[in-house]
């Protein structure tokens, strides 16, 4: 199971990679997607996925012994979700804009000033 998660984490950064180096801000946005989903993976696979108990500590008990399964990584994941929506709803609505303006969708053409002719 777990190396197929590496694989699945290596997939997901390759493309991501390739995505963002393309010149189409669309791609770039999805390029940055895949790259937070396979770091979402990558916390995930060093969490330590074991099948246990919640980590609750009984009341007679003063140090928790058994298998339990680790809330931590769990946390950090739904964090990245939360932040990587707010992230690419905001993409999105600057890429509209953005295209709305400059009627292209090539990334070379935000970097060089249009001359008008006097």
């Amino acid at each position: 199971m777990e190396l197929l998660l590496v694989f699945l984490i290596g997939i997901l950064y390759a493309s991501g990679v390739f995505l963002i180096l393309r010149r189409s801000m669309v791609r770039l946005l999805l390029g940055i997607m895949l790259l937070g989903n396979g770091t979402n993976m990558l916390i995930f696979l060093l969490g330590n996925i074991t099948k246990g108990k919640p980590p609750i500590i009984e009341e007679n008990f003063k140090v928790f012994k058994d298998i339990y399964a680790d809330p931590v990584p769990q946390a950090l994941i739904l964090t990245a979700i939360v932040i990587s929506f707010g992230l690419t709803s905001f993409a999105i609505v600057l890429l509209k804009r953005v295209y709305a303006l400059v009627n292209s969708d090539d990334l070379d053409d935000l970097n060089t000033p249009e001359e008008e002719d006097i």
